[in-house]
C-alpha cells in the first residue's frame, strides 16, 4: 500500500513546522546544552523522529522502521567505512613514528601554526573533498592537525570550518550533476552560477578560520598568506566551473592554491611565529607570538617514508573517485537490496514535486567501490612499506575497530535520524517553512540549503531533497531558477560544519571522544553567520545591480 507524504497534517504550517523541527531540536540539544553522550542524542533523535513520523505525520510504523533500518545501512557504508580506515591509517603512522617525520617536515615549511592550518585544514581538505567527499577530509586534516599539537577543539573545530568552500562540488562534482540530473537543471548553468557565487567565500574563509584560531591581531599578521591561499583557490575554482565542468573544480583550486602558498613563503614570512597549537592561547602559555624557535630536519629518505602514505592515500582516493572506475568496480560486484516495505511505497507529492513522485529504496553494497575500501588498500599497502608483518596489521586493524567503536554506532543512528525523516517528509514541511517567505526568499532560500546539509550532513542529499522546491519556488516568484539552485548548494556548504555526521567524524579522528557537543557550540555561530552572509550575497544577486550581472539566466 502506497503512502503518500503530507506536508501539513494539522492544517496550520506553524504547528506543522514546530513538530518537524523535533527530532533535529532534541538531537542539537542533547548534544550542545545538556552535554549528553553523541550515540545516546543521536538515539534520542532518532527516537523523536519515529514517533513524530508514526503520531503526528501518519507514517506506517513499519515503514518509519525500515527507514531507520536502511539509514543506518547507509551510515556504516560508506560514511562509517571511511571513518574507521582513515584512523586505521593515521594508527599504523602513529605507532611507527613517521607521522611524526610528517609533522616536522611541515613544521619546515613553516613553524608558524596559523600557516599550517591554512596548507592542511583548506588546501589539503578542498583536495580531499574533490577527490573523495563523504567526511574523507575532515578526517585527514583533523588528524594531520592534532598529529601536530593542535588541541582537540582547534582541531576538530577549525578543520569543519575550513571545510566548506570545496563542499559544493564534492567528490568529482557529484552534488551539482546530481542536482542537474535529479530536477532538470542545465549542469553547466548552475555550475558557472556556483562558480560565480562561492569564489567570494573562498577568499573569506580561510581568514575565517585563521580569525578564529588566532582572533582579528594573529589574522591581520599574516594576511599576506590568507590572500594567496584564498585568490589562488577562488581564481581557479570560477575558472573551471565557468569554462571547463564541475567534476574537478576543487581538486584544480585546492592544487593551485598549495603550490602557490608555499612558493609564497619562499619569499615571504611572518615577522613573527605563532607557534602554539591552541587557539588564541587559551590553553597553552606559549600561545603568544615569538621569534621561530629551532626546526628539526630529517633525511630526505625519512621524509620519502613519512609521506609516503599518504601519496598513496591520496592516489587510491583520486583513482577511487573517477566515475568510470567507480561504474566498473560496481561492475564486478555490487548486490543491489530493495528495503521491502518502504521500496516505492512512498509517494512524494507537490508542491515539492510536480506530480506525485515515488521513493526508491534500494540499498547498494557497494563494497568495492567504496571510498572506505581505497583508504583500506592505501592503508594496508602502506603498512606492508613501513614493514608491518600481516599479524600486527590485522590486530592494528581491530585494535582501531574498537577504539572507533562509539562513533561508528554513532553515525549508523544519525543517518537512521535523517533517512527516517526525508522519507516521512518532515524536512520538507521545514523546507517549505522557508518557501513561504516571499520576497526575501532568495535569503531563506539559501538556508533552505544550509538546513538541508545541516540535517543530511550531504549537499548532494540536500540538492536531492530541495532542489525541486527551489526550482518551483524560483518559478513562481520571477527569480532566476539557476541562481536559487545554485543557492541551495552554495548555501548548503556552511552546514556542512555542524551535521551531526561531520562532528562524529571530527571528534573521531582526534581521539575527542564524547566531546561532541563542544565541537558543535564551537561551530555554530560560524556555521550560522557564515550561512547568512551567503544568502545576503545570493539577494543582492537576485534584486541588487551590479550583483545581477552575475547571475546565470
Amino acid at each position: 500500500m502506497v503512502w503518500q507524504q503530507v506536508y501539513d497534517p494539522f492544517h496550520n504550517m506553524i504547528i506543522s513546522t514546530a513538530l518537524a523541527a523535533i527530532p533535529i531540536v532534541v538531537m542539537l540539544a542533547s548534544l550542545g546544552l545538556f552535554h549528553i553522550k553523541a550515540h545516546v542524542a543521536a538515539a534520542m533523535g532518532l527516537v523523536a523522529a519515529i514517533l513524530v513520523a508514526v503520531f503526528a505525520y501518519g507514517m506506517p510504523a513499519g515503514m518509519a522502521g525500515r527507514a531507520a533500518m536502511y539509514g543506518i545501512f547507509t551510515g556504516l557504508l560508506p560514511i562509517g567505512w571511511i571513518v574507521l580506515n582513515v584512523i586505521f591509517l593515521q594508527q599504523l603512522a602513529e605507532q611507527n613514528g613517521s607521522f611524526k617525520i610528517l609533522q616536522d617536515s611541515l613544521s619546515s615549511i613553516t613553524e608558524d601554526r596559523r600557516i599550517q592550518l591554512l596548507l592542511i585544514a583548506f588546501c589539503f581538505g578542498a583536495f580531499f573533498e574533490g577527490a573523495a567527499g563523504f567526511g574523507t577530509p575532515v578526517a585527514v586534516t583533523a588528524g594531520i592537525l592534532i598529529g601536530l599539537g593542535f588541541s582537540p577543539l582547534a582541531a576538530s573545530g577549525l578543520s569543519l570550518i575550513a571545510n566548506t568552500a570545496p563542499v559544493a562540488f564534492g567528490a568529482l562534482g557529484i552534488p551539482v550533476i546530481t542536482l542537474a540530473k535529479v530536477h532538470g537543471y542545465d549542469v553547466s548553468a548552475v555550475t558557472a552560477m556556483i562558480g560565480r557565487q562561492l569564489p567570494f567565500f573562498s577568499v573569506l574563509v580561510p581568514f575565517w578560520v585563521v580569525w578564529a584560531f588566532a582572533g582579528r591581531r594573529g589574522m591581520l599578521e599574516i594576511w599576506p598568506a590568507i590572500l594567496v591561499t584564498g585568490l589562488s583557490f577562488a581564481i581557479p575554482q570560477y575558472l573551471v566551473s565557468n569554462f571547463i565542468g564541475p567534476e574537478l573544480v576543487d581538486i584544480i583550486a585546492a592544487l593551485v592554491s598549495m603550490i602557490s602558498l608555499v612558493g609564497f613563503l619562499r619569499i615571504w614570512q611572518p615577522r613573527k611565529i605563532w607557534t602554539s597549537p591552541s587557539m588564541r592561547g587559551k590553553d597553552i602559555s606559549a600561545a603568544e607570538a615569538k621569534p621561530p624557535t629551532a626546526i628539526v630536519r630529517h633525511p630526505a629518505a625519512d621524509l620519502a617514508r613519512a609521506w609516503t602514505p599518504w601519496v598513496i592515500l591520496t592516489i587510491f582516493v583520486f583513482i577511487w573517485g573517477l566515475p568510470s572506475f567507480k561504474n566498473w568496480l560496481n561492475g564486478i560486484w555490487a548486490p543491489a537490496f530493495q528495503i521491502d516495505g518502504l521500496h516505492n511505497l512512498v509517494e512524494k507529492m507537490p508542491p515539492v514535486v510536480t506530480q506525485p513522485s515515488k521513493e526508491g529504496a534500494v540499498y547498494v553494497l557497494g563494497l568495492l567501490s567504496a571510498t572506505g575500501t581505497s583508504i583500506l588498500l592505501a592503508a594496508v599497502i602502506s603498512a606492508l612499506f613501513m614493514k608491518y608483518n600481516p599479524i600486527e596489521i590485522v590486530r592494528t586493524f581491530f585494535r582501531t575497530l574498537w577504539l572507533v567503536r562509539y562513533s561508528l554506532f554513532t553515525i549508523a543512528l544519525m543517518l537512521a535520524l535523517g533517512t527516517v525523516t526525508r522519507y516521512s517528509g518532515t524536512d520538507t514541511t521545514l523546507g517549505l517553512a522557508f518557501a513561504r517567505s516571499g520576497a526575501l526568499y532568495p535569503f531563506f532560500g539559501t538556508l533552505m540549503g544550509w538546513l538541508g546539509v545541516a540535517m543530511t550532513g550531504s549537499d548532494t542529499a540536500s540538492n536531492v531533497l530541495f532542489g525541486g522546491m527551489q526550482k518551483v519556488a524560483a518559478g513562481q516568484l520571477g527569480l532566476s531558477v539557476n541562481l536559487m539552485g545554485a543557492a541551495n548548494s552554495a548555501g548548503g556548504v556552511m552546514g556542512k560544519m555542524i551535521d551531526a555526521q561531520s562532528i562524529v567524524v571530527a571528534s573521531t579522528a582526534t581521539r575527542w571522544f564524547d566531546r561532541e557537543g563542544d565541537i558543535l557550540r564551537f561551530v555554530f555561530f560560524h556555521s550560522i553567520a557564515l550561512a547568512c552572509l551567503v544568502g545576503i550575497f545570493v539577494t543582492l544577486q537576485a534584486y541588487v545591480f551590479p550583483f545581477t550581472l552575475l547571475v546565470v539566466h
